[in-house]
């Protein structure tokens, strides 16, 4: 019992410290001395806003930033196969598997 409590006390300090954290993205400066913005989860981009259109048109033309939107279905392997958007007639329709009903 002690143990359960202790651990519901531990996950409730983590979980009130986590909406806490500050998610502002930093001001850097790279070796050449551009500058660009540092977000929490990895990603960057520029400060000047020119460039950091000029740097988007550049990455999409790579395959792997070709993605499937987020709500859709299928699309095995990013935009290989078909991608069903909400809306259409066949989004979540399941297995046509009659094993799998």
């Amino acid at each position: 019992m002690r143990a359960v409590l202790a651990l519901m006390l531990v996950l409730a300090a983590a979980s009130s410290l986590a909406g806490e954290l500050d998610r502002t993205p930093l001001e850097a400066q790279t070796a050449d001395g551009q500058k660009v913005r540092l977000f929490p989860n990895g990603r960057w981009e520029y400060v000047d806003t020119a460039k950091a259109t000029a740097a988007q048109r550049v990455a999409e033309q790579y395959p792997e930033n070709k993605t499937r939107p987020i709500d859709s279905q299928g699309g095995v392997f990013g935009s290989v196969g078909r991608v069903i958007m909400p809306g259409d007639k066949d989004y979540n329709r399941g297995s046509m598997n009659p094993k799998l009903h």
